[in-house]
């Protein structure tokens, strides 16, 4: 049995006053009258990741080019070092992170890697749900290898729109299936897949799979290298709050770095002879031989900070949280909103669902820009989704009655009508 709530403003203001980890609030930039429910999209600022940012600029002002050699971590090992932090969050080995690009630069990498097509085994199996970079990625590389996505990309459906049936995704692994691709966390309804199962059932089909944990990763604990998983990706500026645009991260399972990675750069060589600058690559031995190009330090320092905070406050902590303010948000816009015709699109069972609550209403994309005024921000996305993201390092129950509670003022006053049907060019 889930725990049991209650409707008062008192109830959600002792709840705060138990929350255990409720300390870690202060450590961010908070603004003033405004409730942040965008922490899916882009994480707040932290003063812990501040910290660290201001310290490399530093570094870079006082030792200029030494700060490769001679920082405080020095920057030619930052991004392993920040693997070391990052793999208790995923459950991976440190050797099996580096932290490079963009997350739809390493989904080219990986399928370079992974996917080698021959007269058996030449598809992709993916998902019609996930978000569309992804898919992006994928075609492309089945046109630079002359396939043609229309015949080698196999694209499960979703029955109702919004979830993704496992049973479903194994029934398609088929004999000519080489590689799949799927979300952890579905984008819009949140829904959390079965990485286990769908990974174990893979490998009994000698299919390579990865996921794009881009909306798992820090909301979600994983054991990516227990479960076997080949491979993943994801970016760092979501739950893990490095800040807009920051460095992604690639995760490589050891058992495949004898491959080596399907796309080159001088900054995956042998470390101890990347300055030799000899023309034959020879990769790192470990996940670092998949990172490309020169760390962007002033983008990846913020997450050194963000970081150490994760693992000090503990995954499996937030995890609890984050499920606690769900099942809370859920539980209060089912016994105040129902009359106004809202739905619930994610999944509600612990198991099955990440850290966003997907509410959906015909008019969301007006209720989306009227949350905006009252000080509220979420955000929309096609065709009917307010996604509400109650991030346990920074939000509090309190945060979370007051948003549903200006929901319902909303729709009382009918406040939602004075603003076009119609998204803006950022949603």
């Amino acid at each position: 049995m889930g725990p049991k709530y209650e409707l008062s403003e008192d109830f959600a203001i002792k709840m705060d006053a138990e929350d255990p980890i409720a300390k870690f609030r202060d450590r961010f930039y908070l603004n003033e009258n405004e409730i942040y429910m965008d922490g899916n999209s882009l994480g707040l600022m932290s003063k812990d990741a501040e910290k660290s940012l201001l310290r490399v600029i530093d570094e870079w002002k006082r030792l200029g080019i030494n700060g490769w050699s001679k920082a405080e971590v020095p920057w030619i090992f930052f991004s392993r070092e920040l693997a070391k932090l990052m793999a208790p969050l995923v459950g991976a080995h440190e050797d099996e992170l580096t932290i490079h690009s963009s997350t739809t630069v390493n989904v080219h990498s990986v399928i370079a890697t992974f996917f080698k097509p021959d007269s058996k085994r030449n598809k992709i199996l993916v998902d019609e749900l996930n978000f569309p970079t992804d898919r992006y990625a994928i075609e492309s590389q089945l046109l630079l290898r002359g396939l043609n996505p229309k015949e080698h990309l196999v694209v499960v459906e979703s029955k109702d729109g919004r979830t993704l049936d496992e049973n479903e995704i194994i029934s398609r692994m088929t004999d000519d299936i080489a590689l799949v691709f799927l979300p952890a966390v579905l984008y819009r309804s949140g829904q959390l897949l079965d990485m286990e199962l769908l990974t174990r059932e893979a490998h009994k089909r000698d299919i390579y799979i990865g996921f794009d944990c881009c909306h798992s990763a820090g909301a979600v604990p994983h054991k990516l290298s227990e479960w076997g998983v080949d491979f993943a990706v994801w970016c760092n500026y979501k739950y893990l709050n490095v800040g807009p645009g920051g460095p992604a991260t690639i995760y490589i399972n050891r058992k495949h770095f004898d491959k080596g990675p399907g796309m080159t750069g001088w900054m995956g060589y042998v470390p101890e002879k990347m300055f030799d600058l000899l023309n034959e690559f020879e990769p790192a031995k470990d996940a670092g031989g998949w990172q490309i190009g020169t760390p962007h330090m002033l983008s990846m320092a913020p997450l050194e900070g963000s970081l150490k905070m994760f693992n000090e406050a503990g995954i499996e902590n937030l995890r609890e949280k984050s499920l606690k303010l769900t099942d809370y948000m859920m539980f209060l816009i089912d016994n105040k909103l129902y009359q106004y015709g809202f739905t619930i699109g994610n999944p509600r069972e612990n198991n099955r669902r990440g850290g966003h609550v997907a509410l959906e209403h015909e008019d969301a994309v007006r209720i989306n820009e009227a949350l905006k005024e009252m000080g509220v921000i979420p955000d929309f996305r096609q065709p009917n989704v307010i996604r509400l993201a109650p991030v346990p390092l920074y939000i509090s129950y309190h945060d979370v009655w007051l948003v549903v509670d200006k929901i319902k003022e909303i729709m009382d006053k009918r406040l939602y009508e004075k603003y076009e049907n119609k998204r803006g060019i950022i949603a």
